[in-house]
């Protein structure tokens, strides 16, 4: 596939996918429900071609694992971070709101980035097993699985992080504040560190899947492989 339609796949998914998050607040307690349905859609939009990252942290965790370019790499997460910036100044334009995205009142740092870590974790493994793991290829519900992922993401720590689970997210939504509404960038590390922690992990967890998968379809010791020539009888 031709570099350019994945960076434009990349583009036009991720401003979509956060034009619908920039805008989600009119949808009060179904926001993540919208947001996620948001991305299930962009996913199986997507997904034949790039990937359908829309998120650095994906980006990483699927460069850790091999199936991802470091040149790649830094190509879609320049494409993720534009789009953002974009999508959420859409969103300004359209509701005169930019209010960043910072931990819940509630809440301090420490919950924030453990909830970030945690949920990324999640969003990762879940993006490796079911869209670039061969025992799963060419299924029909791993836009479900992404989108649905994100959803319970932020309905269980909405209230505690802002639930981005992405870098993207946090830039976007802080260049916005900053831009537009005199916000400040302090709150920005924790969107760019617990995902791309939470990223680390799950590659980590999907490394030990895959070789306990092996491991459990290897023959026995001093048996041939499945579909191995049978031996040659002795003369």
């Amino acid at each position: 596939m031709a570099r350019g339609a994945k960076l434009l796949t990349e583009f036009v998914g991720t401003f979509i996918f956060f034009s619908v998050i920039a805008l989600s607040g009119a949808a009060g307690a179904l926001a993540p429900l919208a947001i996620g349905a948001a991305l299930m859609t962009m996913v199986y939009m997507g997904g034949h071609v790039s990937g359908a990252h829309y998120n650095p942290a994906v980006s990483f965790g699927v460069f850790l694992r091999g199936k991802l370019s470091g040149v790649d790499l830094a190509l879609y997460c320049v494409v993720q971070l534009v789009a953002a910036a974009l999508a959420f100044t859409f969103g300004y334009v359209l509701t005169s709101h930019a209010g960043g995205i910072h931990p819940g009142a509630h809440a301090g740092t420490a919950e924030a980035l453990l909830a970030e870590i945690v949920f990324t974790t999640a969003l990762v493994l879940v993006v490796l097993n079911v869209a670039v793991t061969p025992a799963t290829q060419g299924n029909s519900f791993y836009g479900l699985a992404i989108g649905f992922t994100v959803a319970a993401g932020a309905f269980a720590v909405g209230p505690i992080s802002g639930g981005a689970f992405n870098p993207a997210v946090g830039f976007g939504a802080t260049f916005a504040s900053a831009a537009y509404a005199s916000g400040g960038w302090g709150d920005l590390w924790i969107y760019i560190v617990g995902p791309l922690v939470g990223a680390a992990i799950g590659a980590g967890i999907h490394a030990v899947q895959m070789s306990g998968m092996a491991a459990a379809t290897e023959p026995p010791e001093g048996e041939p492989s499945p579909g191995s020539p049978p031996p040659v009888p002795a003369r």
